[in-house]
């Protein structure tokens, strides 16, 4: 089992920054990459848009929405990973999630943090 903890989240002005961070423990040599996940107002968790990954190696994937603004990095040795969040727009309003993809044996894997409340307003 691997548990996961959010912080960091806040309300800003547009243009505004903010930094998200999600710990992880337990099981943590499972996990292969962990993920921020973004669930706008009004969208069910089905509709989750995947807003950046990272795998264990630090390879990175954005979605085209928050390319060139946000940026994901991890502390192996903590198994902590934060995103970084510049230029924040209110479109980037919504809860987001931590998840941990972790594969043990031929078994995939999904663990969610709580989530953490971003809003974006003037």
């Amino acid at each position: 089992q691997v548990q996961l903890v959010e912080s960091g989240g806040g309300s800003v002005q547009p243009g505004g920054s903010l930094t998200l961070s999600c710990a992880a423990s337990g099981t943590t040599d499972t996990i292969y990459a962990m993920d921020w996940y973004r669930q706008a107002p009004g969208k069910s968790r089905e509709e989750r848009e995947l807003v950046a990954a990272i795998t264990r190696s630090g390879t990175t994937t954005y979605g085209d929405s928050v390319k060139g603004r946000f940026t994901i990095s991890r502390d192996n040795d903590k198994m902590t990973v934060h995103l970084q969040m510049l230029n924040l727009q209110p479109e980037d309003t919504g809860v987001y999630y931590c998840n941990a993809d972790a594969r043990v044996g031929l078994t995939d894997y999904d663990f969610w943090g709580q989530g953490t409340q971003v809003t974006v307003s003037s």
